[in-house]
């Protein structure tokens, strides 16, 4: 606790104002999102069980427990005379863990994206030479974001061409980011 409030006081004024911003964002019904890296999380259930599920099967020990119980299935085979039903039992095991690690990884990546992209805004948000346009454009559809890419690229293999024709293309880029 000591440790948490040395932190929010060493933050700067300006990542406050970030704090205030996500906290009235946010719902406020029991819950408390932090930007300082904590692992205090309170949510709604679902929230915290695909949570928690996510970083558990992460781990070593989950892999352990995984080769374990496939271990005991090859050793029980001679057992059950590797019968159908002692097949069916590891393929409906694999199935249903399979269909469940998709959503957790999919649930995982969704909040993965979402803070890169936070974190990308704020550094273009933070640097003197970034354009502000760029702030918000994985929202453009993907047609959009190609003319953005297309152009992108051809200003830089212009610069490496001939530095003089820098501008134009930046031009063309910034006219088509104000379109957007």
């Amino acid at each position: 606790m000591a440790t948490s409030m040395r932190r929010r006081r060493a933050r700067t004024a300006s990542s406050a104002t970030i704090d205030d911003a996500a906290a009235d964002a946010a719902p406020t019904k029991g819950r408390r999102d932090r930007l300082d890296g904590g692992t205090e999380r309170k949510g709604p259930l679902l929230e915290r069980l695909a949570h928690a599920a996510t970083l558990a099967s992460g781990t070593s020990m989950a892999f352990a427990l995984a080769v374990a119980v496939v271990a005991v299935w090859v050793v029980t085979g001679p057992l059950f005379g590797f019968s159908d039903t002692w097949q069916l039992v590891i393929n409906t095991g694999t199935t249903i863990v399979t269909f469940l690690m998709v959503f957790l990884i999919q649930n995982s990546q969704n909040r993965d994206g979402a803070a890169m992209q936070a974190k990308l805004d704020e550094l273009l948000r933070a640097v003197d030479q970034a354009r502000e346009q760029f702030i918000g454009i994985e929202h453009l559809t993907d047609q959009q974001i190609e003319l953005v890419r297309t152009a992108l690229e051809r200003h830089a293999k212009e610069l490496r061409e001939n530095q003089s024709k820098k501008k134009t293309t930046a031009d063309t880029v910034d006219r088509l980011l104000d379109r957007f």
